[in-house]
Parts: C-alpha cells; sequence; structure tokens
C-alpha cells in the first residue's frame, strides 16, 4: 500500500511541475505510453524490480525503451525515481498521473471489474456507455476478479451498476431465504 501511497505522491509532484511549465499533455501522453508498455512487458517489469541490476543499466535501458518518445521532464521524473530508489513504481506512477490528470480535465473515471480481462471491443462498448451515462468522456480502470464469476461491476464516481453472476446468486440466495422464512410464519 506504501507503494501506491508514494506513487500517488510522485504522479501529484509531476502534475504540478507540468501545469507549471505548461506541459502537461505532453506528461500525459509520456505516462500513457510508460504504463502500458510496463504493463505489456514482463521483461520490463522484471528489470524495474531488479535489486541485482544498477541504478545506471536501468537508466540506460529505459533510456533506450522511450529514445525519442517521451520529454525531457519525463526523463527527468525516472531520473528522481532512480535517485530515490522508487524506480519499482515507475508503472503505477504513470498510471496515477494519468487518473488525476484526466480528472482535472473533467474526465469521468470508469472502473470496470470482470471475471476475465477485457478486450478492445468491450473496452469500446463500455466507453460508449458511460459518455452516453454521464455525457463525458472517461477511461475505464479495469481490474480482474475471477470471484464475480461472469458480468461485471461497473462504478463511475459513486454510482455502482453490479451485473455479476455472483451478485445474482447472492440476490437469488437472499430470496429463497426470505421465502423459507415467511413460509414458516
Amino acid at each position: 500500500m506504501s507503494g501506491s501511497r508514494a506513487a500517488l505522491r510522485y504522479a501529484k509532484a509531476i502534475l504540478s511541475f507540468s501545469l507549471e511549465q505548461n506541459k502537461e499533455v505532453e506528461v500525459s501522453d509520456d505516462m500513457l505510453l510508460i504504463a502500458k508498455t510496463v504493463e505489456d512487458s514482463q521483461d520490463l517489469q522484471l528489470l524495474l524490480k531488479s535489486p541485482v541490476l544498477k541504478s545506471e543499466v536501468k537508466k540506460e535501458t529505459l533510456k533506450e525503451v522511450f529514445k525519442d518518445k517521451i520529454s525531457s521532464l519525463t526523463l527527468r521524473l525516472i531520473d528522481l525515481l532512480i535517485d530515490n530508489k522508487r524506480l519499482p513504481i515507475l508503472g503505477e506512477v504513470a498510471k496515477k498521473y494519468t487518473l488525476i490528470y484526466d480528472t482535472l480535465k473533467g474526465k469521468e473515471i470508469a472502473k470496470v471489474t470482470t471475471a476475465v480481462p477485457l478486450n478492445e471491443a468491450l473496452n469500446k462498448q463500455i466507453l460508449n456507455k458511460v459518455k452516453e451515462i454521464t455525457g463525458k468522456e472517461a477511461t475505464i480502470e479495469s481490474n480482474v476478479n475471477p470471484d464475480i464469476i461472469g458480468g461485471f461491476i461497473l462504478r463511475i464516481g459513486d454510482v455502482q451498476y453490479d451485473a455479476s453472476i455472483a451478485n445474482k446468486l447472492q440476490v437469488l440466495k437472499r430470496q429463497f431465504e426470505d421465502e423459507s422464512y415467511t413460509s414458516k410464519l
């Protein structure tokens, strides 16, 4: 949990600094790229977390991976994370930045929990539905939880819609319990 709090602090700091420099959009694009790259690459995740590799090796590898793709401001964030021995949370910092940046720009954050990972078509359907409901653009924060068995749970702000199989089974169980209780009266 402390990694999550630290990632949020770094994300807020880089957002504040990027706003001062009028480079928040550029840094946002960088953060989206970093989050996607780290999430998609098991090797990069291992590199970031490795206690064996020296910081310089990690730094050079990241510079090569993101060569000419990220701004100098984002490179300074990577340097700061290396200096503070927080490089393993780089992907999480990028995700947190994206979330708070989107909130700042009035985008909704739709948290979707499914039993299996979402594919691109379902992602688009959910984004369209959220825009239809809220009238705002949205970003999806996807979680996978096999315990919901099937269906999905969608949370936008304070509103939650639970269309999971586990929830439907729970409702059915309560109905059976209520009927057996009232029949005994």
